[in-house]
């Protein structure tokens, strides 16, 4: 499983509609609005990296209203959140 973080830098009008987007993205598990530098987070998980890519790059910038991402690799999880939830799919 490989799970990516996303930040994304968003146009100011559009942040739910493009929340709600990629909420829709199969792979997306979590959409976050945040504060700070940063609009939404965007959390990922998928089977391989050549998954992540053809998500972040077919699906992601189709994305109308995105102005900038910032995207994270998740080496290892020890959250016991994080793996409750990767044992019960």
């Amino acid at each position: 499983m490989v799970t990516s973080i996303i930040l994304l830098k968003v146009k100011r009008k559009k942040v739910n509609e493009v929340a709600e987007q990629l909420a829709d993205i199969p792979g997306v598990s979590e959409v976050y609005s945040v504060t700070g530098k940063y609009d939404l987070v965007v959390m990922i998980r998928v089977k391989t990296n050549d998954d992540l890519a053809e998500l972040v790059t077919g699906n992601l910038v189709n994305v109308d209203g995105v102005k900038k991402t910032d995207t994270m690799l998740s080496f290892k999880a020890f959250s016991k959140h994080d793996l409750d939830s990767m044992f019960s799919m």
